[in-house]
């Protein structure tokens, strides 16, 4: 993963096992290529994800039937299935459950 220089990520918390789960995050918002998933983790998370990480999450989402690439013109575009889509509800919730209180606290703080 190359870093991007405007943000400092804390050593303390290991970001790594929220890959596929922001991927289905920003499929929410529009269909992408992989190279455009990778650039939109890049201004969230300040790392952009090397092809090497990335391609091969898309291609385990795709095995699970959580996406589907379909090729448009020279690139693979990456859709939200059914499934994909109630997956992402699921985990939004749990998300918002297991970490709500956190992320209010620290808004207030």
């Amino acid at each position: 993963m190359k870093r991007m220089e405007k943000y400092c990520l804390p050593e303390c918390c290991d970001m790594r096992g929220m890959l596929s789960f922001m991927i289905l995050w920003l499929l929410t918002k529009k269909p992408m290529h992989g190279q455009e998933i990778a650039e939109e983790i890049a201004k969230r998370r300040g790392i952009k994800p090397t092809p090497g990480t990335i391609y091969p999450a898309l291609k385990d989402l795709s095995k699970r039937g959580l996406v589907k690439g379909e090729k448009e013109g020279k690139l693979i575009v990456y859709r939200l299935t059914g499934n994909g889509r109630e997956g992402i509800e699921k985990a939004c919730r749990y998300f918002c459950k297991a970490f709500g209180e956190i992320f209010k606290e620290y808004k207030e703080s």
